[in-house]
């Protein structure tokens, strides 16, 4: 099992969703986000969306292609089976309320399968809602941004994925 190349960036979970998707798939997928409700991580084959329990403190979202992707770790809070196709062979990480936070460039395009896990999600969430817990005066705004950019925890959203296959060949009639 050999890691292949490593990408990570802090993404705000503005709605509580971060999603990485294919630079070229810009439709997003209600079903697929309503999903993530659910299971934390889901996507509809271009679009993954990560569902954090809290839309303020930033949270890492890390994507590493091995030559066969590992298990989740023991102290992972959890996982979900995850495919990715992109035709570009470039994934954007994107903030739905500030837009991209970053991008990695796949070592080919392809459909990637693999696992996603996560820690400090729990802990983050429950941080954020202890933040919330002070006087509304004028330094409140003032706290909450100190406390956030402060979290002694972090969110992390891991994808660990293998190149499985080509990307489908779209038919003309299809567009």
């Amino acid at each position: 099992m050999a890691l292949l190349v490593e990408y990570s960036c802090k993404a705000t979970p503005a709605r509580r969703v971060v999603e990485v998707y294919d630079a070229d798939a810009y439709l997003s997928d209600d079903g697929a986000m309503a999903a993530a409700r659910r299971q934390v991580v889901a996507g509809n084959g271009y679009h993954l969306y990560i569902r954090s329990l809290q839309p303020d403190i930033d949270v890492e979202v890390a994507i590493r292609v091995w030559d066969t992707p590992p298990g989740p770790p023991a102290d992972a809070e959890g996982h979900v089976p995850v495919s990715i196709e992109s035709e570009t062979g470039v994934l954007v990480v994107n903030q739905l309320e500030y837009g991209p936070a970053g991008e990695m460039t796949l070592p080919r395009p392809g459909v990637y399968e693999g696992q996603a896990w996560w820690s400090g999600r729990r802990a983050t969430a429950d941080y954020y809602e202890k933040s919330l817990d002070h006087p509304t005066d004028d330094t409140f705004e003032d706290h909450l941004a100190q406390a956030w950019n402060n979290c002694p925890v972090t969110e992390r959203y891991v994808l660990d994925l293998a190149y499985s296959r080509e990307p489908e060949v779209l038919d003309e009639d299809d567009l």
